[in-house]
């Protein structure tokens, strides 16, 4: 069948009776600026994500294989349960992020559980390793069998259209981080990181975190001219915790740093 002729078609519009056109306005830039726009946006997550091989290629190499990011499989952390999240499972869940762009032009993303929880988080790897690419086949275990599991309580970024500076903070806790240097003989077992303020006799929620406040931005380098990516953390206050260091196989027995105070830190990357 033939489409209408473009007459027949006019005469079609102009039929539509006129009270009906009466509720049909164009809207100006204006009043579409009302109607979009106004709330941001917001995303619900969940995933586990898994990695073969990262590969860092310089003259030589750098390796770090089997990377597995996801769930703890579990809710129950440091003696408080149910602080993990409402379901145990593989995948890294319990996460909603808001993100919104002011007035000002600032960007504001906002990281927060979707229920009243802390987000839970099981990371796992195996070897980290220096590659030759002479053809010689030599190589270096930096780290293996790595893995650790806690808890992230929130997470935010504002980027900073005045000064261009992009600020991120987040709070988390480690109950249990393993892991062996196997190129000096060394193994870490039970290690746990903490707010600087948490007692385990006494043990709270809201002294549980550790704070992280970091500033990135383009800057200059410390060692004088050229630019670089610049990363200033201001304070970072934890206890650290390690229940176990073995050094040639033997156990030589546990580590505690009470209020581990790390200030004014300033890092400067760049090529070379």
């Amino acid at each position: 069948m033939k489409g209408l002729k473009p007459t027949v078609l006019a005469l079609g519009i102009f039929a539509v009776p006129t009270m009906g056109l009466a509720d049909i306005r164009l809207l100006d830039d204006s009043a579409m600026g009302e109607i979009t726009g106004q709330a941001g946006v917001s995303i619900e997550l969940e995933t586990k994500i898994d990695i073969d091989q990262f590969l860092y290629v310089d003259e030589g190499a750098f390796a770090v294989n089997d990377i597995s990011i996801g769930g703890a499989e579990r809710t129950d952390f440091f003696g408080f349960a149910g602080i993990g999240g409402p379901t145990a499972n593989n995948r890294l869940d319990n996460i909603r992020i808001d993100v919104d762009v002011l007035a000002d032009g600032d960007a504001a993303i906002n990281i927060v559980p979707t229920n009243f929880a802390a987000v839970d988080f099981r990371i796992t790897t195996g070897a980290w390793e220096l590659l030759a690419t002479d053809g010689s086949g030599d190589y270096t275990q930096l780290v293996d069998n790595f893995y650790a599991e806690g808890l992230m309580a929130r997470g935010s970024v504002h980027v900073d259209t005045a000064t261009d500076v992009m600020r991120l903070r987040t709070a988390f806790a480690i109950e249990t981080m393993d892991f062996d240097v196997p190129f000096l003989a060394i193994g870490v077992r039970g290690m746990q990181i903490t707010g600087a303020d948490f007692d385990s006799t006494f043990s709270s929620p809201l002294d549980l975190f550790a704070e992280v406040d970091l500033y990135i931005y383009h800057g200059a380098r410390l060692s004088g001219g050229g630019s670089s990516l610049a990363i200033d953390m201001p304070t970072f206050r934890a206890d650290v915790g390690i229940e176990e260091v073995i050094i040639g196989q033997q156990s030589i027995g546990q580590v505690f740093m009470d209020d581990l105070a790390i200030t004014d830190t300033a890092m400067r990357v760049y090529g070379h």
